[in-house]
Order: structure tokens, then sequence, then C-alpha cells
């Protein structure tokens, strides 16, 4: 059968997944009358929840006898590491790009990516039916794009399909028929090199491992394109390190294809199609899978570094151990070590007291999916905040630096780049009306401005403004930036709030805490209007008398509290404080907790 491997790459919301979806149901891969779920590639609880992937994922669809394997990647950057490894085991991608936004800060990423693999991108503008869509002005900066990323002239011939995901059609033409996804399809096999059988079949199995998985009935799985031989299930392989190290010896138990949306065991795999082995132990990714007579490993593709760390520590304060069952730090670094193995562009190191684990990655998103998905799973953890990696080169301190590029209305603007460029220490790049009433913001923000300002930017821009944000290089120490300016309301005593008390302290600040909430001594129950730390006293009633005067003993009517996220949590807090994660809640306390050590210590490192 004839074979395509294409990756579908896009910026994040430019409606890949639900592109794929409509793939599925024209090829023929439902039954008439079976369920069919929206987004079916997003599996994933949290990917559903929230309306992005996180994790990239194949499937296979035929076309006219020929079988063309999908995978449907990340648009964040913090998931970027899935996102490098797919492009080394596909021919062609396709691109899509919002014919209203144009390209954005991740479509330049991932597009950089696979024009340095030498893959010729097809490209789909997407979503050309929005009022908003300017499909021309859409090209022409894809164009552009390619040029500045140094494309080779083969590259830059790219074909241009119009396409709206939702609506099910793709045409060459703008004003096409838009009936369905045929064009899309006849161009995937008209422009996609089939697999290079890079070696006849008689050659030694190859194969470069790309995804980890786990299964609880056959184990680990390990995810690839066949680079050359065939192979049998119950043969012998070896693993191979990146570096050529032997990593363990092991026969295959299961070979699984992607045959529609599932996976179905098969006896022999073929180069050139995607299938996933099972029955080793040890091997990862970037690991090669071969013949025991291989000595070589096939080349893999480095991993850009992380720029952010994060502390996972265990729940030490008073309420620790009411939801969660995992505590011990034994477990907590058990789980860490097996997030690390599957996903590359995290890196785990153990800290001095063994009691906490530095967790660096590439961005507070990565963080917060890992810690969400942690305390599903029945975890507590005390989360410190996001620290920014630097490096030395040459004597000097780098730090990251990364692009930022800002849709907001004209009004705004404003007090966005007062923001950026006064305390954040950014520099404005470039500045451009954005169609109706909108200016697009490009900037240069050392990462550390960029923590914890998301919130602040949603209140500048009353909601309105999209920030999008990616890598962009390593630059000299821009000097210290402000942090909050705001100090926090310090609960002093252990107990169960009451609604007068919070209603008394109302004028002091905002409440992230309700009545009849249980809160402890050093623990964050709100943010002062000033910019000092104040110790209150959330559990102190109201004095019985038996006087009774007109109007006094009306209801408390408390404001709501503000409550976060838990992204928004961990951008919020100072260095000299906690995120308290539970699978219940969510709580902010000092990191210690007794007023009279935190003084000292404040003593000490002042």
């Amino acid at each position: 059968m004839d074979l395509r491997n294409i990756a579908i790459i896009a910026h994040v919301d430019h409606g890949k997944t639900t592109l794929v979806d409509e793939l599925l149901k024209q090829s023929g891969v439902y039954r008439e009358g079976q369920a069919v779920t929206e987004r079916a590639m997003d599996s994933n609880d949290l990917e559903r929840e929230r309306g992005i992937t996180i994790l990239a994922k194949a499937t296979s669809v035929e076309w006219k006898g020929t079988r063309i394997n999908i995978v449907d990647t990340p648009g964040h950057a913090d998931f970027g590491g899935e996102v490098e490894r797919i492009l080394s085991m596909v021919d062609g991608v396709c691109l899509l790009v919002d014919a209203a936004e144009g390209p954005m800060p991740q479509t330049k990423f991932v597009t950089s990516k696979a024009l340095a693999l030498g893959l010729k991108p097809i490209v789909v503008l997407n979503k050309v039916d929005k009022p908003a869509a300017e499909p021309d002005r859409a090209l022409d900066e894809v164009f552009d794009l390619f040029a500045n990323l140094g494309a080779s002239d083969e590259q830059l011939d790219f074909p241009v399909l119009y396409a709206s995901g939702i609506n099910g059609w793709a045409d060459d033409e703008l004003d096409g028929p838009r009936k369905d996804m045929t064009a899309l399809f006849e161009m995937v096999v008209r422009h996609v090199e089939p697999p290079k059988q890079i070696a006849a079949a008689n050659e030694p199995f190859r194969m470069l491992a790309t995804t980890l998985g786990a299964d609880p009935f056959i184990g680990r799985i390990l995810t690839g394109r066949v680079e050359a031989g065939t192979l049998k299930v119950g043969t012998t392989l070896k693993a191979l390190s990146r570096t050529g190290e032997r990593v363990e010896q092991f026969r295959v138990t299961k070979i699984l294809a992607f045959r529609g949306l599932g996976q179905q065991p098969i006896d022999e795999a073929v180069a050139g199609d995607i299938v996933s082995l099972a029955g080793m132990t040890k091997a990862t990714v970037a690991d090669t899978l071969c013949d025991p007579s291989v000595e070589t490993p096939i080349d893999a593709q480095p991993i850009d570094p992380p720029t952010i760390s994060v502390t996972f520590g265990i729940n030490d304060s008073p309420l620790a151990g009411r939801d969660g069952s995992k505590v011990q730090s034994r477990v907590i670094r058990e789980r860490l070590m097996k997030e690390a193995e599957s996903n590359v562009a995290i890196k785990i190191e153990d800290t001095p007291g063994g009691e906490a684990f530095v967790v660096s990655g590439r961005g507070e998103l990565q963080m917060g999916v890992l810690i969400e998905n942690m305390r599903r799973e029945g975890f507590e953890l005390s989360i410190s905040r996001p620290r920014v990696i630097f490096r030395d080169e040459g004597g000097q301190r780098m730090e990251p630096i990364e692009e930022a590029i800002i849709d907001v209305d004209d009004e705004y603007s404003g007090a966005v780049i007062e923001k950026l460029t006064g305390p954040r220490k950014g520099d404005l790049v470039e500045m451009k009306p954005a169609g109706a009433g909108k200016t697009r913001i490009v900037a240069h923000v050392p990462s550390r401005g960029l923590i914890g300002y998301q919130g602040e930017f949603m209140t500048d821009t009353r909601g309105t403004g999209v920030l999008n944000r990616i890598f962009h290089s390593w630059a000299p120490y821009k000097g210290p930036i402000q942090g909050r300016r705001q100090g926090v309301l310090i609960s002093m005593e252990n107990g169960v709030s009451v609604a007068y008390a919070l209603w008394n302290l109302e004028d002091r600040g905002k409440m992230f805490i309700g009545a009849q909430e249980q809160i402890y001594e050093g623990m964050i129950i709100g943010e002062h209007s000033r910019d000092n730390d104040l110790e209150v006293n959330p559990l102190k009633g109201k004095k019985l008398t038996n006087v009774r005067a007109s109007g006094t003993d009306d209801a408390v009517r408390l404001t709501p509290p503000v409550i976060m996220s838990l992204e928004q949590s961990i951008a919020y807090i100072d260095d000299d404080e906690l995120v308290e994660v539970t699978p219940k809640s969510i709580r902010l306390r000092k990191r210690y907790l007794d007023p009279h050590e935190r003084k000292r210590k404040a003593k000490t490192e002042g």
C-alpha cells in the first residue's frame, strides 16, 4: 500500500485538531451511526477542558488506496519538545494559518523547525469564512516568514489551500465549491513524498523512538518511524542511546500500527510506517531501536534547553494529608522521574535535604499542566515561585529573552507598552494596526518580566487582549526587575474563617478566601492595599452583649473573594511564599509559617 506521513503544525487555536476531526470523518474512519466526539484527538481530560493539545498524537486514514499517517501536534511553545521530535518522523507538514490572525509566534517556531529539517510545507489558510479573515494578507505574511527563516527556493514554492476546518471543506481556490476535504487529501498524496525506503527491506532493522507511552496491559511502548528493514513480533532488538552506548537488549512482544483512531496489533512492520513497539523496560525517547548487528545510532534532534525552574516540595502545612493520598517525598520523586522519562523537555534535580525537587522546563503552562495532572492523581505538593534559568557565556551572565506578540484594542496599547518597556525592561520592536480598532505590538522582554504578567495584562486590557510569547534568544542580564507591588494579608490564627471578621478586613484589601474556610497561621488570605505584609485575625467573631441598637444586627454582606487558578497562583507568589496544592484546594502561604521565624530569616537574608 502507498504510504504518506504528515504532521499538522500551527499556532495554538488555529484549528489543527478540528481539521483532523474532519479528515477522519470524511475518510470513512467512523462507521455509520457511530457516536463521534468533537476534537477526537484531544483524548486527555486536561486537553478537553482547556481546549488545547498537550501531547502529540498519531492517527491514520485511507484515501483511494493510500494510507496517510497524520500526527496532530501541540501549538504551545511550552510543549515544543514534542513538536521537534515528531517532525523527524514525517515526510511533509501541513502548516495551518488562521486567515484572520496570520502567522503567530508559534507558527514561526514550528515552521523554523520544519524548514531546518528540509520538509516542504503545504500551507492551509484556515477559517477563511470568518468575517475578519484577510487570506491575501495572511498569505503574504506566510511568504515573508518563510523568507526570513531562510527557506530554500523549493520550500518557498509552497502549494496553498483555503479551508474552513469547522465546516469541513478545503479548496484550491478561495471561491471554490466549498464541499469537502478532497482537495487536501489530493494535495497530500501529490505533494508529500512517500517515505524514502532508506534501505532495502533486507537491510537490518532500525527505528528512532520519538514518543513514549505506557499501557496497563503491555507495559512500556515506544513509537517512531521505521527507517530500514522489517520487523516481526518475537524478534530480539537492542536499544542504543544517542551517544551509541547500549541501553538494553529485549524481545519485541507486540507491534501496534495506527489505524483510524485506535491502534491495532500487526504481525510485521515495514520501512516507512509509523508503529509502536512493546517489550522494552529501559529504552526511551531519542534511543535507536535496532537489530543487534547495528552499531551506530540514528541522529536525534537536540532539544532546546529549559528556561524556567520550579521547586516541588512536600506539603508541610497544618492541613497536610487531609485531601491527598500521595504525600511522601519518595512518591513525589518517583512520579517526577517517570515524567522526565517521557517528557524530554523537563529536567529533575534533587535538593540537598531530599524533601524538595527542582523541576526545569519550558514555561509556566507546562509546569501548570504537570502540577494539575499530579493533583488529580492524589498528590499534595508545595510549589515555589518560578525562577528563570541564567547561563554564563564568556564570564557574562545571560538571561532568556522572549518575543511577546500582543493584539489589543487601540485604547489599551499605551498601558501595555508602558508596562512592558518600563518596569519589565522590554524593548519595543514593532507596532502596527491589526484590523478594525486593534493594534499589534511586538516586544522582546526578559522571561523574568513576563512571569506573573498575564493577570495584570488581562486587567489592563479589560480581558480583551491576546498575549503570545515564545523564546527568542539569550541576552546579557538586564538588571533587577520589580516583583509584585502589593503586600499580602496573613492569618495569625488556626481555625475556620468568620464572615464578620472578613467583613471588617475588607477595607484592608482584596480577599482570597470566603467565610467558613479552614485556615492556619501563616496562610495568605488576601492582598493588602499597601506594599507591606499585614498579619490579621480572620477568626474574630462579633462580641455579643445584651444591648441592641437598630441597624447593627443586619446580615453581613461579603464581597466575593478573588479565586485564582493554579497558574495564576504560581505566578502571583513572591520568593518567600509557596502555593499549597492538594486534590481539592489551592492555598497560598508563607514559606515560614511562624512570624518570629519569618522575621529571623528576613534579617539574615537582608
